[in-house]
């Protein structure tokens, strides 16, 4: 008896070992394809659906829609006999295999109303069943773990969930796009999704037989209203952090295509740490969440721009802090087994909850990125906090009312400069305003108050109070400010930027209102083709226009030309219109046609364009689908055969030269690219460096637009197309390559 009993368990822990190892493996492969989809879909859907960040925010939704059907499914499945959730289970997976391969519907964009309205059905007709039926897998495949009691916990699994999604959202812009073509990718989906049905299956023969024949009783009382709204609070902040520091990133501090993948692989990373089973690391990050949050979330309102790497390091840091703080407060708040898939729910709605509020709601109601204070105030609310200085019992009430609002009029001081506005004095501010923040750890109100008065002081006064220069819409915030003479404090010019980047300088001076600035300036490559117009075209010049910004382009204008301007962005039209004069001065009878430029062009007559300048923009960032061959092929059917096109690629962080000149070289174009720098009396009036690349299918066009150009001239250069550099098509296309590291530097720019 002795004997049997100490040599019967043996086998019994390699099985249950080999058991685990099978369910990691198959919540990791479910994972991994969820968060593979979301940036192939996205890829696939850019050239039909065009670049407008509201389409990316209906599909962000739609995402998370279909992670809460998929855990609401889970949580259904769970109320079930386990044989019966095994057959209905894999019966669906089946169901959804109609699906593959993976890719889009033939369904095209309606050419009138706005994308995000047709968005959200086109995804979901498209990947809809087997995002949803995948999506079920973390839950559900935890659930029958934990059928068998001794196996243990269940929750920790969901680290390896996490770990399996952030390896497919980070293996997808560093392996699989600079490697493989969309159909390639898609086959490559298609057979991750065989390996997780078999995986599944298998998992399905480890349910031991006597919990295939009950469902396992409950023995906790089911969580409360109020503790389901803490999971729901707990689990809406970091998902809406996550988005708005993409925002924050990407718009506010350096605009590089793709770092939004860091936000998020960090969203996923904070799950891995905060589910772990060893909890020391999860433990330390909480500890230390409410400092990190005050020495990095203080400066929310500072311009990063002049370092971005700084910058961007400390809005990452934050959100991991935050997020590894408050999912931590979700594992400790965990309920019993028997709730599991109600507990996933409460945490994918509250997901969802965050992402609609930074995708729908904050756009709509406020003029700049508000929501990402917002959240970080919220997170400090939530985050377990500690006293670091204990006060007196008879003065934490009036201390508990003083110290905030000590802050906030020291913070008002720094915003208003009452006693002056030295940087010394205002870093003496803040330096106050922290150790009151400080005082109040502990208290989380006074925390919270103190915290927001020091974001404040760090010119956040500034942006509330010049709200009425700001405009904001599913596409960006556009502030429009005024340059004034130092020494008159006369106003001499008005600004638009978008982000971290000028996008139109109009002088204000009488005789200099019409006068071409910035990238657009009489001596750039686009002045000067622009100016010949007549000379290289005749009576009648037809130009196309993508991209309106502050309408400085239109000044090219001559009667007997006929103009057409593309325009993504409603809220840009009024800001061209109303903010500046150059369209109304110069050309008010211009065409404005709204829609993203590259569907627009499509519908456009066959041979309808002299001349077409591609001059579109998100921040400092050129829509990756107006620069593939796919796009260029659009462009020459809409121009003439002796028509140009023309391609602005001024850029911070990219070298867009070799991407240009290798589509152009497939296609049998010609280019020249000219490098303007202006002198120091054109930079007094505003001008500023660019890079503008000429193409032409005949090369005589080229050669009579440099000799058109007098003295500059010898500023046009042949492009040749770099060696071992592969140009960009709808199915291919990686920045990696052309990133110019070099200007994410401090002083390096």
């Amino acid at each position: 008896m002795t004997e049997d009993t100490a040599e019967t368990p043996a086998p019994a822990r390699m099985s249950e070992r080999h058991a685990r190892s099978l369910f990691v493996a198959t919540i990791v492969t479910g994972s991994f394809l969820l968060f593979l989809t979301q940036p192939m879909v996205a890829r696939m859907a850019l050239p039909r659906l065009g670049g407008a960040p509201s389409v990316w925010n209906s599909a962000m939704l739609v995402y998370q829609a279909l992670l809460l059907a998929g855990y609401g499914y889970a949580h259904w499945l769970a109320r079930l006999r386990p044989r019966r959730q095994v057959g209905i289970h894999i019966i669906l997976l089946g169901l959804a295999a109609l699906w593959l391969p993976i890719g889009l519907t033939s369904a095209l964009p309606p050419t009138t109303g706005e994308p995000e309205f047709w968005v959200p059905w086109f995804l979901i007709s498209s990947i809809g069943p087997v995002f949803f039926i995948v999506s079920a897998q973390a839950p559900l495949m935890q659930r029958w773990y934990a059928l068998e009691s001794s196996r243990g916990d269940p929750y920790p699994l969901y680290a390896a969930s996490n770990l399996g999604s952030f390896a497919g959202l980070i293996s997808y812009p560093l392996i699989v796009e600079p490697l493989l073509g969309l159909r390639q990718q898609s086959w490559l989906w298609t057979g991750i999704y065989a390996l997780l049905v078999l995986l599944v299956a298998a998992c399905a023969l480890t349910v031991p037989g006597k919990a295939v024949e009950s469902v396992p009783e409950e023995t906790e009382a089911p969580p409360t209203a109020r503790r389901i709204l803490h999971w729901i609070a707990l689990a809406a902040v970091p998902s809406g952090l996550m988005l708005s520091t993409t925002t924050h990133l990407t718009i506010d501090i350096v605009a590089i295509p793709l770092l939004w993948v860091l936000p998020l692989g960090l969203y996923l990373l904070s799950f891995v740490i905060a589910f772990a089973e060893r909890r020391r690391l999860a433990d330390s990050i909480t500890l230390l969440a409410p400092l990190v949050i005050l020495v990095c979330g203080g400066p929310v309102f500072a311009r990063g721009a002049s370092n971005p790497l700084f910058a961007v390091t400390l809005g990452l840091v934050l959100m991991l802090a935050i997020a590894v703080a408050l999912h931590s407060q979700l594992f400790r708040l965990r309920p019993a087994v028997g709730h599991l898939t109600k507990f996933y729910l409460a945490m994918s709605f509250g997901g969802m909850l965050g992402g609609l509020f930074c995708a729908i709601v904050a756009p709509l109601v406020f003029n700049w990125a508000y929501e990402h204070p917002l959240l970080i105030l919220a997170a400090a609310l939530l985050v377990p906090q500690y006293v670091l200085v204990p006060w007196p019992a008879r003065w934490r009430v009036a201390l508990g009312i003083v110290a905030p609002l000590l802050a906030l009029v020291l913070s008002f001081e720094a915003g208003a400069g009452m006693f002056g506005s030295s940087p010394m004095l205002a870093m003496l501010i803040s330096v106050i305003i922290s150790l009151i923040a400080l005082a109040c750890l502990g208290r989380p109100w006074p925390y919270v108050i103190a915290l927001g008065a020091l974001m404040l002081s760090y010119g956040g006064w500034t942006i509330i109070t010049h709200g009425e220069a700001r405009t904001r819409s599913y596409f960006g915030v556009y502030e429009v400010s005024d340059r004034r003479d130092p020494v008159t404090n006369s106003l001499t010019a008005r600004v638009l930027t978008h982000g971290t980047t000028v996008h139109g300088i109009q002088n204000v001076l009488p005789g200099l209102e019409t006068v071409p600035t910035s990238y657009y300036a009489r001596r750039s490559g686009v002045g000067l083709t622009l100016a010949n117009a007549f000379a290289l075209y005749g009576a009648h010049p037809r130009v196309g226009i993508v991209g309106l910004g502050s309408g400085t382009l239109s000044c090219y204008f001559r009667p007997g030309e006929s103009w057409t301007i593309f325009e993504i962005d409603p809220a840009m039209v009024e800001v061209a219109r109303n903010r500046f004069s150059f369209l109304s001065r110069c050309a008010p009878q211009a065409r404005i046609v709204l829609g993203d430029a590259r569907i627009s062009l499509a519908h456009a007559p066959r041979n309808s364009l002299d001349i077409l300048a591609i001059d579109a923009f998100s921040s400092d960032a050129v829509p990756m689908h107006l620069l593939t061959r796919e796009a260029l092929t659009t462009y020459g059917r809409a121009v003439q055969l002796d028509g140009i096109v023309l391609f602005h690629i001024s850029n911070r962080y990219l070298d867009l030269k070799p991407v240009v000149a290798e589509i152009a070289r497939e296609d049998g174009w010609q280019m020249q690219v000219m490098e303007y720098v202006p002198t120091d009396e054109e930079l007094t009036l505003n001008a500023t460096v660019s890079v503008w690349i000429a193409l032409s299918r005949n090369p005589t066009t080229l050669e009579r637009l440099t000799r058109l150009s007098g003295a500059d001239a010898a500023n046009w250069e042949t492009l040749t197309p770099t060696p071992g550099f592969s140009g960009w098509s709808d199915d291919h296309a990686s920045i990696l390559p052309i990133i110019n590291w070099r200007n994410l530097w401090p002083g390096r720019r």
